[in-house]
């Protein structure tokens, strides 16, 4: 599903005005990335928790060539679902 599908789902559900239903969802995501690029978490009750991760460095290989090579640290973002949202997801 696409940010634009959101939107539209948002339109139907809520009968807001598809502008201001793309806004909103843009809002949504550009706020949810800068938290996340501030290292801070996001938890949606209900649904799961967006965690930022340091992931240390490690050797590597390059599967083309097969030479090794160091793999810099790094932060990821992780998701965890709610209990909640496994039991949902895994009824379907």
């Amino acid at each position: 599903m696409t940010k634009a599908e959101l939107a539209d789902k948002l339109y139907e559900k809520v009968g807001l005005p598809k502008k201001e239903a793309i806004t909103i969802v843009e809002t949504l995501f550009n706020s949810m990335k800068n938290i996340l690029a501030e290292g801070e978490s996001i938890k949606i009750t209900g649904f799961g928790t967006f965690l930022v991760r340091k992931k240390g460095a490690r050797k590597g290989r390059n599967p083309k060539t097969g030479s090794e090579l160091e793999i810099e640290q790094r932060r990821v973002v992780t998701f965890k679902p709610s209990l909640q949202f496994k039991a949902l997801v895994e009824k379907v």
